[in-house]
């Protein structure tokens, strides 16, 4: 008797936490900005600065753009969302306008990372970035990393995008 509870106590939670669970929004067809998704992973060699992986979706340019990070059960962390002269970030029900992409990429992330480079990264383009060396020789199947020296402390940036 007291498995046959187990298992519907189990049951009951798996369905909860599927209830719970977000999917990531379906692309738009006519949505014409580059666009891609997968997984990243950045890890901070810095006790304050907890690493963290989320899947995420990435659209637009560095001028105007949009990322999601998703948790692992595809409900939304945050979104970062930028165009000419604003860049805000939606995340735990707050809404928070920034200066700067970049310091809204950093508060969302826990660390700066070079967002706008990113977009050449991504499409191939090992555009230079202080203190940063991005590896582009695995792109063709997927995979980019990118690695900050300076300033301290060092990061990894790690992606596996989505076939």
């Amino acid at each position: 008797m007291k498995s046959i509870a187990r298992w519907c106590g189990l049951l009951a939670c798996i369905a909860l936490l599927s209830a719970c669970a977000h999917l990531a929004p379906e692309r738009q067809a006519n949505d014409s900005r580059p666009f891609w998704s997968g997984r990243l992973a950045l890890q901070v060699d810095d006790a304050n600065s907890p690493s963290f992986s989320a899947s995420f979706e990435l659209k637009g340019s560095a001028e105007q753009g949009e990322l999601t990070l998703f948790n692992p059960l595809g409900g939304t962390v945050a979104r970062m969302v930028w165009a000419p002269g604003s860049a805000t970030l939606y995340a735990n029900g707050e809404v928070r306008p920034f200066d700067s992409l970049d310091a809204l990429v950093a508060q969302a992330t826990g660390a700066p990372l070079p967002l706008a480079a990113l977009f050449d990264w991504l499409q191939g383009s090992n555009t230079p970035v202080p203190g940063w060396q991005a590896d582009l020789s695995r792109l063709d199947s997927g995979r980019l990393t990118a690695l900050r020296s300076q300033p301290t402390p060092t990061a990894n940036l790690r992606i596996v995008l989505d076939k």
